[in-house]
């Protein structure tokens, strides 16, 4: 007889599997990319150096990383195939759209399984897709607008491209290096549920863009991807100083969460949040203030409400901040999300498959006892 392992709901808690991308400390407050502290690469590199370490293993010096830049700079331009395919995706939102578009192009490039090719083709294909999800993003987004899509500048940074490309307008320094720090603390963070979902597409040896769009998929659920711009809309609910307190009480009395606080691995101070706070008070807004009293209020009110539990900000808090003051539309947040999750996804795919083994767990069957009767039906 078979024997089988009881494990928690959730596979929460559980190790699935070994990696060299990274980890989440939980209990420390602390996660890492590779060796490097995440936070530390987002304070002093750029993100295509980050890209580059994900990738290929390692930071690069100035040949690489100008060599990295050559290699994707044409992955970031729509081919005439897909730019005429965007505009008959309009109507959808960016993520939604995305699933279609990211799926054709990397149909098109053609992406062949990663059990049929070398690591040096498997890497070029993730290139050209986390090279391209942004490119798409922001012409769909563009297109939903009434505006012409704009392909990258070759003067701009990835971030700085970005955010061009979707507003059309040269971005301030300061307002790039705030997203850049937002993209890089999001690159990758442990076995979340799109992670896993790719490494577990990858484990069947499809090729990497069905990866990705199971990727996509996941993310696109507000339990995971969507909240960023739902804590902003908590602040604006909330509105001003004097009603604070009282929506932090209403929405706990009535059973609802509170978007932006409270993490299932982080059972101290979320990193990326602490960061993002500094980064948000460096835009300097009215909104920053606001959002520093709003957490320390739901920080005191959560202790109040629920001694024992240590109940913190998230990264989507400040996040949403961020990403307001330095432009990027509500409607973005997640899709600008995805555009820096591709590459952490990208990275397990490839991490995975050189592992042979194909992801495949059991479920306990809870229906009426088996074998029952078929009942015979006369036409």
């Amino acid at each position: 007889m078979t024997e089988f392992i009881e494990v928690p709901r959730g596979l929460d808690r559980v190790i699935v599997a070994d990696t060299e991308i990274g980890d989440v400390r939980g209990e420390e407050g602390f996660y890492h990319y590779r060796q490097y502290n995440a936070v530390e690469l987002a304070e002093h590199c750029s993100f295509e150096q980050v890209w580059h370490l994900m990738i290929h293993g390692e930071l690069p010096d100035d040949g690489q990383l100008a060599d990295f830049k050559a290699t994707v700079a044409p992955y970031r331009r729509l081919t005439p195939q897909l730019a005429e395919l965007l505009p008959h995706l309009k109507g959808a939102s960016p993520l939604d759209g995305l699933r279609t578009a990211l799926s054709a192009a990397c149909a098109a490039r053609p992406m062949r399984p990663l059990l049929d090719i070398d690591d040096e083709a498997r890497r070029d294909d993730a290139l050209y897709a986390s090279a391209v999800t942004p490119a798409i993003l922001t012409a769909m987004w563009r297109i939903g607008q009434g505006a012409e899509p704009l392909q990258p500048r070759e003067d701009l940074g990835y971030a700085a491209n970005y955010l061009y490309m979707m507003t059309g307008e040269v971005p301030t320094e300061e307002n790039a290096r705030a997203i850049e720090h937002y993209l890089i603390l999001t690159i990758d963070h442990g076995f979340n549920a799109s992670t896993f979902t790719s490494r577990v597409i990858a484990s069947t040896g499809a090729d990497l863009g069905a990866a990705l769009v199971g990727g996509v998929g996941a993310l696109s659920g507000p339990l995971h991807g969507g909240a960023p711009s739902r804590a902003l809309d908590a602040l604006d609910a909330i509105g001003s100083v004097d009603n604070i307190d009282n929506w932090i009480r209403t929405e706990l009395e009535s059973g609802r969460r509170i978007m932006g606080f409270g993490h299932n691995v982080y059972k101290t101070e979320d990193p990326r949040s602490n960061h993002l706070r500094d980064v948000a008070t460096g835009l300097d807004g009215d909104i920053v203030d606001f959002a520093k009293t709003v957490e320390r209020r739901v920080v005191e009110i959560l202790a109040e409400v629920k001694p024992g539990r240590s109940l913190y900000t998230n990264v989507e808090f400040y996040a949403g901040v961020v990403m307001e003051l330095a432009g990027v539309p509500r409607e973005m947040f997640t899709p600008t999300f995805t555009t820096s999750r591709v590459v952490g996804w990208s990275a397990n795919i490839l991490e995975q498959a050189h592992d042979s083994k194909i992801i495949r767990p059991r479920a306990r069957y809870v229906g009426p006892p088996p074998p029952q009767p078929v009942p015979v039906v006369h036409p």
